[in-house]
């Protein structure tokens, strides 16, 4: 995911200067602008794990302010979202006119591909989750209203998660091997719950018509999808609606059915690749449990998606 992190420990790295602090989280996150009132008297400090395409950032320094532009956002093809839990110290993060203040124990959800700042007015410790879009299991378009909103650590699902990425924060040396990666997907999946559960909250409106539908639809391709039969017109008949409503439902959260099932299916079929666990499977097995009866089809389109053969993806996990 980024050149500064590796998979094999922990790695601490202090900035011995406001320069080296901007070429750091740079490094470690996505091309950032670093501004500060005081860049003489600068300190900061990363800790960092990088498990599967999660990474874990601790950020520990004093006040200053990082911005997510236009001109960095064009020279960056890959879709991240990043997660902040507020450890001490207060954070002001702004994105899509949206405005969060974060205090101790607060989370709140951004989008590397789209502008941002978050600012900081004095000494902070922060904890940062950074992965790829593809691994949650909702629409972008519905995360997008999620952006710069604060969750609060002391009210619903955030009275357990926020503790419990407290202590993730204090014991990232014990993340390692097969047990971390199944933990770093785990994490994934409990943020989804809590993203699924705030968009619940959230009130629907004229420009989301299809919003509760959406996510019944999602919620029934998830369960289904290592059937090979799955498809728009079998989907459509479960939820009594025509195939052409169903298409369009899609295409008010920016994709299509086909495309939401087969990335959904390649994403899970990725994570068992990866996962130490399910060396002993063969790809194809592992394909035909998420629905793709046909090797040579799976092959194709993960090659399309991932930029080689689903082997030589899982080749590097079979000598660690």
């Amino acid at each position: 995911m980024t050149s500064a992190l590796t998979t094999d420990a922990v790695q601490t790295a202090v900035a011995a200067s406001f320069s080296d602090w901007h070429d750091l989280i740079s490094k470690s996150f996505v091309p950032l602008h670093v501004r500060s009132s005081d860049t003489d008297h600068f300190a900061g400090r990363l800790r960092s794990r990088l498990l599967d395409e999660l990474a874990i950032v601790e950020v520990t320094a004093t006040g200053h302010s990082v911005h997510r532009t236009p001109s960095l956002i064009s020279h960056t093809d890959k879709l991240y979202y990043k997660l902040n839990l507020q450890l001490s110290g207060t954070g002001l993060l702004v994105q899509d006119n949206r405005e969060a203040v974060l205090r101790p124990g607060d989370l709140a959800i951004y989008d590397t591909h789209r502008p941002y700042t978050l600012g900081f007015e004095s000494d902070f410790r922060t904890l940062v989750l950074m992965f790829p879009h593809t691994a949650l299991d909702l629409p972008a378009g519905s995360i997008g209203s999620l952006t710069a909103v604060r969750m609060p650590g002391d009210e619903g699902l955030g009275r357990m998660i926020s503790p419990f990425m407290t202590e993730l924060a204090d014991n990232l040396d014990i993340l390692s091997g097969p047990s971390g990666h199944r933990l770093a997907h785990n994490i994934i999946d409990l943020l989804g719950t809590l993203f699924a559960a705030q968009l619940d909250r959230s009130p629907r409106t004229a420009e989301r018509p299809h919003e509760e539908l959406l996510g019944r639809i999602r919620r029934f391709i998830e369960a289904n999808l290592g059937d090979p039969e799955l498809s728009p017109a079998s989907i459509a008949g479960e939820h009594f609606i025509s195939t052409r409503h169903l298409h369009t439902v899609f295409q008010e959260s920016g994709t299509s059915v086909a495309s939401w099932i087969r990335t959904r299916r390649l994403e899970n079929c990725r994570r068992e690749l990866r996962d130490p666990l399910q060396a002993h499977r063969p790809v194809s097995s592992i394909a035909s449990r998420w629905g793709l009866v046909d090797a040579a089809h799976f092959s194709r389109i993960f090659r399309t998606s991932f930029g080689e053969s689903p082997s030589s993806y899982r080749h590097p996990l079979l000598h660690t």
